[in-house]
């Protein structure tokens, strides 16, 4: 719905929210309607909301993760208002409030978001769809004092891998649209399920609208009671735990975040395939950056001969 004018989102978010229910409406019993199933998340030090408006047809509100005492990591799509490679291209992302160590929306006040220095785009960014790299670095500009309350997630480190996570899920937070399309008043969780990727992959073959499923990005799938991610979700962490550890660390940043009741899976941007990226631009790395580092290595080693 990302290509229409604002005059036909009302329509477009009806029709969804029709299509969600229409399939879904038997699936559920007496849980909570947010994130299409979703139950009251305890505390998520974590997570982070990246806000543009309460009003979808404003930019909306979705997730993100804490990863540094100065860096939010989340969607790209999350910086704009129209999210299609068609509206994005040769704009710049506008700067979000954050907020960090909430669980309640009613807790969101201008006086208590986090000030953001500057937002970084990933630079494949809808490079061929409206998926691709579909990620984005949020400085704040001061550093976070750290708590039971915020507390950042560790990025994979080598070796781990979502794919690979202990017990074969995962678990992600947000404030997303629930069936009635009404986004939660407070924070949710879901506990699914890694799902075969070329499953996944096959499954979104088939509409052009939908990402088309690289090695980049991996997915989950419902659960047993058909629960899912739904607007609103992008941007959240999917926390999985190391399988020899047992040490929880962000494997994925949900991108697609549509499936709702239409679709069986979720679509992450794999947070291993983007370290280099993350950890190039955390530095502050310039241009010149990889190349004044090599001449500084082969100066020192030339010295030594």
């Amino acid at each position: 719905m990302e290509t229409f004018n604002k005059k036909f989102c009302a329509a477009a978010v009806f029709l969804a929210a029709w299509v969600c229910v229409a399939e879904g409406r038997t699936t559920f019993s007496g849980r909570s309607r947010r994130m299409v199933g979703g139950t009251l998340a305890p505390h998520v030090p974590w997570q982070a909301m990246v806000y543009l408006s309460d009003g979808v047809v404003d930019g909306g509100y979705a997730g993100g993760a804490l990863i540094s005492d100065r860096w939010v990591l989340t969607a790209a799509r999350n910086l704009f208002v129209r999210k299609s490679r068609q509206d994005i291209q040769g704009k710049d992302p506008l700067i979000p409030k954050v907020y960090l160590g909430i669980s309640q929306k009613a807790e969101v006040d201008a006086s208590k978001d986090v000030a953001v220095e500057k937002v970084v785009i990933h630079p494949g960014f809808q490079n061929q769809s409206d998926w691709d790299n579909d990620l984005a670095l949020i400085k704040l500009k001061h550093p976070v004092i750290m708590s039971n309350k915020v507390t950042p997630i560790p990025l994979p480190e080598r070796g781990q891998d979502g794919d690979r996570a202990s017990q074969g899920s995962g678990v992600i937070a947000g404030w997303g649209w629930g069936i009635f399309l009404t986004p939660a008043a407070s924070l949710k969780h879901l506990v699914l399920p890694l799902a075969n990727h070329s499953d996944c992959k096959a499954e979104y073959e088939r509409d052009p609208l939908t990402p088309a499923v690289d090695e980049n990005m991996f997915c989950t799938g419902a659960t047993a009671f058909q629960e899912n991610v739904c607007f609103g979700d992008a941007g959240g962490a999917l926390a999985v735990l190391d399988p020899q550890t047992g040490d929880a660390y962000a494997a994925g940043i949900l991108s697609y975040d549509k499936p709702c009741n239409r679709h069986k899976y979720a679509v992450y941007m794999r947070v291993s395939s983007y370290l280099p990226w993350i950890h190039s631009v955390i530095r502050g790395d310039t241009d010149k950056s990889p190349a004044l580092r090599s001449d500084t290595m082969s100066t020192m080693y030339s010295r030594q001969s």
